[in-house]
């Protein structure tokens, strides 16, 4: 039974309390948390005032209490905040005297470092709105900072929402916002701040005039809204964090933004609900796009002048159950880098890829899946072997980035300028390399093939796991196996993974099981020293900060042609091309990994075995 107060009488507010108190102790699954709540209970319905222990403690006068007790009246400010804000008493004093009156530890943030992964588990917008901060989890029980540890429904509403059971500490609520602000950097307070330091100047809409005069009565009606200086703030913070897409969801209750940063998605802030349509008429004013059409998709293009820098934005618009989705694929030529001596490739892979390129005919190959940079590799390889003395021509669906001395072609299949009618033109226009952005079906794989075959360089792209793969794939498309076998230079498979933060990495080790996934031999693994990243602001929390390509480069070597017209499987083909000097993606991964570029999981989740 919890601890009677008899002063109090029992038509009073305690006796409901204490009901409530009891019957959460009762229910209560351990020892640990029937003390946790009776000490909670106790601190609930006993404690003095924490301006009248800290005027008792001689740690403030009396008068610095009236003063913060007035300015509570007028603003609402906590006591203990009003007082460490004003300096009449330290932070590290009115904890500890929280400590006292709750009669639960404290703990001092300054100098409490939280992972990242448990900062996860509590969503921002409820740590801020409550003050409470996760810091550390042992087995099932999360510690988590307080303002107000005797708050029963906080706590309930943290297991409810973290499926583990809560210890609390106190903390005082001066640090503690400073700290919330610190590691929940994406809050819709920061991005307040952000658009604060924004000056307008700095975002400045690049348009035809011909496109100007169609949206001008459009835009004017959300020229003046606050949702202008937010979308702003949005498209510049992208860019300045290396952001590859922006991802605008609506959901039934909120609204959520996300970044694509190092290839993974990070959500950014929720923007109330109520900007939802303002915010979304925006980017669609921004993309010519019409704004009251809602039921079917639509893409168009932003081209924003940000700073010194012009970016394109591909923006493209879906209609889903409860609102349209925006994503806008950020094209920043600034961020690209086409030096291939740059793209990390092993020696022997690069020196066989540049051969490629340089002949003066034949088929080059980029394998992968989306995302895995195959038009950056192919437009590198372009701005090197682009000269006065050649013709190059592209077909791309779309063109991302625009290229001095190429000819691009936007395919626009919708009025029949599919991929093999645009190569069907280029053969008419006295090309000398050509580059097709995807081989989708035989009628463009067979037209670049004869391609290849009839002196010219062909460059493209198609969707298979391997190097090897993309053989049989071609075949099955129904390309003949000796026009492949003679067509084709070299096919290049590749993926990116992220890079580990140089700003905090550290040594690290894997347990057995996960070197075993790896193909790893216990010697292999003592020779190499592991690294991770432990999670920085550089980094924003993640361990990463950039990525690097791995290549698995087969180039078609006689052996191979060979093999290929005796009708020989994929997995053959590649088990020669290994005895001939290849590296698999997996080995160039391994390779990464010793050189510590990246870690053991992310080559593991992006090659197999």
């Amino acid at each position: 039974m919890l601890p009677t107060n008899r002063a109090v009488a029992p038509d009073s507010g305690h006796t409901s309390a204490r009901r409530g108190i009891e019957s959460l102790q009762s229910a209560a699954t351990s020892e640990f948390h029937r003390k946790t709540w009776t000490l909670m209970a106790s601190a609930a319905l006993g404690r003095d005032r924490i301006g009248e222990l800290l005027v008792r403690e001689n740690l403030i006068s009396q008068e610095d209490l009236d003063r913060a007790l007035a300015e509570q009246s007028q603003n609402g400010a906590r006591v203990g905040f009003t007082l460490v804000a004003s300096g009449a008493v330290s932070e590290t004093d009115l904890t500890r005297i929280l400590s006292r009156q709750f009669r639960v530890p404290a703990v001092d943030l300054e100098t409490t470092k939280v992972d990242p992964k448990i900062l996860k588990l509590v969503p921002a917008d409820f740590a801020s709105k409550h003050l409470v901060l996760p810091l550390r989890r042992v087995g099932r029980t999360l510690t988590i900072a307080m303002a107000s540890p005797s708050d029963l429904g906080v706590i309930d509403d943290l297991k409810f929402i973290t499926r583990f059971d809560i210890e609390a500490v106190v903390a005082g609520e001066y640090s503690l916002r400073q700290a919330i602000d610190k590691y929940y950097e994406v809050s819709t307070d920061r991005l307040g701040e952000l658009l604060e330091e924004l000056e307008e100047q700095d975002v400045e809409v690049v348009e035809d005039e011909e496109e100007l005069l169609s949206t001008t009565q459009l835009q004017a009606q959300v020229e003046e809204a606050p949702v202008v200086r937010l979308i702003n703030g949005l498209l510049t913070d992208a860019v300045r964090r290396g952001a590859s897409d922006i991802h605008i969801e609506p959901y039934e209750k909120e609204l959520r933004v996300r970044y694509r940063i190092d290839g993974a998605l990070q959500e950014i802030m929720k923007p109330p609900t109520r900007m939802k349509a303002a915010l979304i008429s925006r980017v669609k004013i921004l993309a010519d796009l019409n704004i009251a059409e809602r039921r079917v998709p639509q893409d168009g293009r932003i081209k924003l002048k940000i700073g010194n820098r012009v970016i394109d934005f591909r923006v493209s618009t879906l209609p889903t159950l409860f609102g349209e989705k925006i994503v806008l694929r950020i094209l920043d030529k600034g961020n690209l880098t086409f030096d291939l001596e740059k793209f990390g490739m092993e020696p022997k892979s690069e020196k066989d890829f540049l051969e490629a390129i340089s002949r003066p005919y034949g088929m080059v190959l980029v394998t992968g899946p989306t995302g895995s940079g195959k038009t950056t590799t192919l437009y590198s390889a372009l701005s090197r072997i682009n000269t006065d003395e050649v013709n190059i021509m592209t077909a791309e669906d779309p063109v991302e980035y625009n290229l001095q001395g190429i000819n691009q072609v936007q395919v626009r299949s919708e009025i029949g300028m599919t991929f093999a009618a645009a190569l069907r033109a280029f053969l008419r226009q006295d090309p000398n390399i050509v580059m097709v952005g995807e081989i989708r079906d035989l009628e463009t794989g067979s037209i670049a093939v004869k391609a290849a075959l009839t002196g010219h360089l062909v460059l493209s792209t198609l969707h298979t796991n391997d190097a090897a793969s993309t053989i049989t794939r071609m075949i099955d498309m129904g390309i003949e196996p000796f026009n492949v076998a003679s067509a084709v230079n070299i096919i290049t498979a590749q993926r990116l993974v992220r890079r580990i933060c140089a700003n905090c990495k550290v040594e690290t080790t894997y347990l057995p099981e996960v070197l075993e996934s790896s193909n790893l031999t216990s010697e292999e693994a003592a020779s190499i020293q592991f690294y991770r990243g432990e999670g920085c602001d550089a980094c924003n929390g993640s361990g990463y900060s950039g990525r690097q390509g791995l290549y698995e480069v087969m180039p078609m070597t006689a052996e191979l042609r060979r093999m290929v017209l005796a009708g020989s499987s994929s997995d053959d083909l590649k088990s020669q091309a290994i005895a001939e000097g290849m590296i698999t993606l997996r080995k160039d991964g391994i390779l990464k990994v010793r050189r510590g570029v990246t870690t053991l999981e992310e080559v593991i989740k992006e090659t197999a075995q």
